[in-house]
């Protein structure tokens, strides 16, 4: 008598039949979501970021800053702040290298990219995101290196 009753209960799963494929399709584009990497490939946030997709992006410098390093760092990092052309949004970028703040000029056109944590800070740098590669079409470690030197304007 008890195997006869345990056929017939039927726990939780899939509905199936012929009728359940809007209910399966449904579930399925619902679950999708718990899903991380699909989330960050579909929500659409990728565009509202300062690149807005991109690796790198070019921008005008606007004023050279000096940030503090974080604790137990005692030091100025020497940065400057960027308009991107693309969407003129305003960017801290830091500038790589002992000097070479001093390639850098105010309304100097910069390509920036990111500093390589995906959009975090690195380091005892707090809230600068990107770093600076190339001044007036030059590239800032040729600069460094005195191989090129900055075209004048």
């Amino acid at each position: 008598v008890k195997s006869s009753l345990k056929k017939h209960s039927k726990t939780m799963g899939k509905t199936r039949g012929l009728g359940a494929g809007r209910k399966l399709k449904t579930h399925r584009r619902e679950q999708r979501w718990a899903d991380k990497d699909f989330n960050k490939a579909n929500l659409g946030s990728e565009w509202k970021k300062p690149f807005a997709g991109c690796s790198h992006s070019k921008g005008i410098v606007l004023e050279k800053i000096g940030i503090e390093a974080k604790q137990p760092n005692s030091a100025i990092r020497k940065c400057v702040r960027v308009q991107l052309i693309k969407n003129g949004k305003k960017v801290a970028c830091f500038v790589p290298r002992d000097g070479c703040l001093n390639f850098v000029d105010e309304n100097d056109e910069v390509l920036v990219s990111g500093f390589g944590r995906k959009g975090h800070a690195v380091g005892d740098i707090p809230g600068v995101r990107f770093k600076v590669v190339k001044v007036a079409g030059v590239a800032l470690s040729a600069l460094f290196r005195e191989k090129k030197e900055k075209p004048r304007s």
